[in-house]
């Protein structure tokens, strides 16, 4: 009697919050929005929303926890079973759980009303942000040109030809969906699938507008407003729900996903929220000490280099990094010392620093080495 438990990683004791953020965590794991393609990925999505539904549920888990999976999909039960058609039924059953992950939209979160069973929905479109570390410190707002299928204007969406006007689906009686009913040892089995003559919309159409050829789609140039926060990373990516191509005969818009990149800068390297830098200086200011001016990503700032710094320390600069995502938390800037040995020298300076030799002592001092 553990199938679903187990599915979410929780033992069959756990409490309804226990069991909401262990979906939270399968699901995200295995997110279509990140793993594009991936077969393996989607059974594991829908067979959590499925494991999700049951547990959810006070009245089914009770019955589970009795019977079994027959004792929710069917075996003479009177309640209704668990069955996902497809993935826009789990969005749409569970939208609230996938726009609640602290990071609001970003990472692909679908939240949103529920549609219309067996419509059509659009399909998303997918884009890559190229960003420079200074836009990642602060945040910035993208406007994002791009082609996408919107609205016919000669139609106005619907796919019918001016003056005509859709008429109820014959199959379907305008549910945009069929029913096929089948009858097995645990009981009747339900299939529901989008409507094979209206495709899902509820209605047809006899007169179709030429000018989109009756889909109720064209493709147009637009542009999008994207609001980027400070701290995100290459890989990461945020959802702009509503914001790619529409749907055939008004069905709904899919999304807009939006992929970030960081771009290679010519000083500065990324670890994690840290950001590092090497300043390169002379032997008389390692072993008197100096202070420089610095390069940060919001501008220079002072720096002090302590008299007998070695070559290869590394000094802090508190606050100066990039912010961690979402958080009021920011990294450091690390400035990596190194003391620079000339190779062209001219005879002036071979003489001082032969006098410097005589003061120093030639002979060399062995250690043992400590990485």
């Amino acid at each position: 009697m553990s199938e679903y438990y187990d599915i979410l990683g929780v033992s069959k004791t756990a409490s309804a919050d226990e069991i909401k953020k262990a979906y939270r965590k399968v699901a995200m794991k295995y997110h279509p929005d990140r793993n594009p393609g991936d077969a393996r990925a989607e059974a594991k999505f829908k067979e959590a929303a499925e494991a999700y539904a049951v547990l959810s549920d006070a009245d089914k888990r009770a019955r589970y926890d009795q019977f079994g999976k027959a004792g929710v999909n069917g075996g003479g039960f009177q309640q209704g079973g668990v069955h996902f058609t497809n993935m826009e039924d789990i969005f749409s059953s569970f939208g609230d759980i996938f726009g609640d992950f602290g990071f609001g939209d970003l990472f692909g979160g679908r939240s949103g009303g529920r549609r219309r069973s067996g419509q059509r929905r659009g399909t998303d479109q997918k884009i890559t942000i190229r960003l420079t570390l200074e836009e990642i410190q602060k945040g910035v707002t993208k406007t994002i040109k791009l082609k996408r299928l919107e609205p016919c204007d000669a139609c106005h969406g619907s796919g019918a030809k001016a003056g005509s006007q859709p008429t109820i689906c014959p199959t379907c009686h305008g549910t945009g969906e069929v029913r096929q009913v089948q009858r097995s040892l645990l009981g009747q089995i339900v299939n529901i699938q989008p409507c094979y003559q209206c495709r899902g919309l509820g209605k047809v159409i006899s007169d179709p507008c030429r000018t989109c050829g009756g889909e109720g789609v064209v493709r147009k140039s637009g542009s999008v407003d994207i609001e980027i926060p400070p701290g995100v990373s290459t890989g990461n990516y945020m959802t702009k729900q509503g914001q790619g191509n529409h749907g055939p005969k008004g069905a709904p818009p899919g999304d807009l996903i939006i992929y970030f990149e960081e771009k290679e800068h010519p000083l500065f390297i990324r670890d994690g929220n840290d950001v590092i830098l090497q300043v390169d200086i002379q032997y008389p200011q390692a072993v008197l000490g100096t202070t420089l001016e610095v390069q940060t990503l919001s501008g220079k700032v002072k720096l002090k280099i302590p008299p007998g710094i070695r070559s290869g320390q590394v000094l802090r600069l508190r606050g100066k990094g990039l912010p961690e995502l979402n958080r009021h938390r920011e990294g450091d800037q690390l400035v990596k010392v190194q003391v620079v040995t000339p190779t062209k020298v001219s005879a002036t300076m071979k003489k001082l620093l032969r006098q410097l030799e005589d003061e120093l002592g030639t002979t060399p001092e062995f250690k043992k080495f400590r990485p």
